[in-house]
């Protein structure tokens, strides 16, 4: 395990941190962590947007987190390097070069100029060494996942095994119910229609469904979503429930008597063409 304090050694407790919701592209969300002075982006696939929601905040970015190597997450990261001179946290094994503080299980931050701690999870799957921050404060859990656990789903399997993302899942479904899922993709919709076509008779579901469309049809996003949600509606967290399993079996997806991890590997291959 690793701590790093930042420049100013400030371990206490942060309560007036806010989060901001920066779209990008087709469906990303980028996500700036900040005091109302200084600023942290998580996964900055584009410049632009961030530069922009920092000169109209008033805030100087102290600090790049980045989740995993694929370029809707990493992408803007030359040009702010080009304004900001700050350490760029990231996965020790994914490939990301302009990572200068590599993480991989078990390590804990602070991040510079917000005095946020966050602890570091391995949660292979969607790429081999993806990572995810989770900030621990009682009362105040964040979790900035990138691609692995979405709202209602999950990440495709790029690299990893199905083995593998149901461990990083089932990990990230362990964290405290109240825990705000900061996932990178406005997803969810279409992520619901397949878990009700999964487990239709779950009654969480149906609800979340008319929640999320409310949102959306507001123009508002549906993330963060909870640990909490996420136990009750998504499919890929909720694999081993035997409604699920009786699904697959009737879409002729699993067979009788298959493993749980089957069925999650069903579930996720079911998804790719849904």
């Amino acid at each position: 395990m690793q701590t790093r304090p930042d420049s100013n050694g400030d371990h206490a407790a942060r309560n007036d941190l806010s989060v901001l919701t920066i779209p990008a592209f087709k469906d990303n969300y980028l996500w700036l962590i900040h005091d109302g002075s200084n600023a942290a982006v998580v996964d900055p696939g584009d410049a632009a947007p961030i530069l922009a929601a920092l000169a109209a905040h008033g805030l100087t970015l102290t600090a790049i987190l980045l989740t995993h190597h694929h370029a809707d997450h990493i992408g803007g990261v030359p040009a702010l390097l080009d304004r900001f001179d700050v350490p760029v946290f990231g996965p020790r094994n994914d490939g990301i070069d302009a990572v200068t503080e590599p993480l991989g299980e078990g390590d804990r931050i602070t991040v510079p100029g917000l005095g946020l701690e966050l602890a570091v999870l391995e949660v292979p799957g969607h790429t081999l060494g993806h990572i995810a921050y989770v900030r621990t404060t009682p009362g105040l859990h964040w979790l900035f996942c990138g691609d692995t656990l979405f709202a209602g789903g999950c990440g495709r399997l790029f690299e990893g095994t199905p083995a593998q993302m149901a461990a990083s899942l089932d990990k990230l479904a362990s964290l405290p119910e109240d825990t705000e899922v900061y996932c990178a993709h406005e997803y969810t919709l279409s992520n619901l229609r397949f878990a009700l076509a999964v487990e239709p008779d779950n009654k969480a579901l149906v609800l979340r469904i008319r929640d999320e469309s409310a949102k959306r049809a507001a123009g508002l996003p549906t993330v963060p979503s909870s640990i909490s949600l996420e136990r009750s509606t998504n499919p890929f967290i909720r694999y081993r429930e035997p409604a699920i399993a009786e699904s697959l079996l009737a879409a002729g997806k699993l067979e009788r008597g298959a493993a749980p991890v089957q069925a999650f590997a069903a579930l996720r291959e079911w998804k790719n063409v849904f």
